[in-house]
């Protein structure tokens, strides 16, 4: 079974995200995702200022297994990225909701359509 911490919410292709500071959501593939991708070998991720459009493709993951397309789980503009990551792809596997988090965005008004924990917890029973 995965973790699906309390207090994130979800997206339905898998992403996380954590209000950070007023207006700044960060972002990252659940537990549940990196299991299921197998070993991350490369993450390709937007860029500091790009605008990314909730539900829409925004980077990829590549493991051993396969490749995957990121969703932008809000709409706004890419405040920071993970750029460690470039160095440790790895770090999703092992920290998917701490050091592998993948960027931080900027929101123009509040997220809608987002899973609670417990929706997501369905999901992917």
């Amino acid at each position: 079974m995965s973790l699906i911490p309390d207090g994130l919410q979800y997206t339905k292709e898998h992403e996380w995200v954590d209000e950070i500071s007023t207006g700044v959501y960060r972002m990252g593939i659940t537990d549940y995702a990196q299991g299921a991708l197998g070993d991350i070998v490369y993450v390709q991720l937007p860029k500091v200022g790009e605008s990314v459009t909730a539900d829409k493709v925004c980077g990829e993951v590549e493991s051993t297994k396969s490749v995957s397309e990121i969703f932008a789980p809000v709409t706004g503009k890419i405040l920071a990225i993970n750029d460690s990551l470039s160095q440790a792809p790895e770090t999703v596997n092992s920290e998917p909701y701490g050091s592998g988090w993948l960027a931080d965005i900027e929101v123009a008004a509040p997220p809608s359509g987002l899973l609670s924990p417990e929706q997501y917890r369905q999901i992917t029973a």
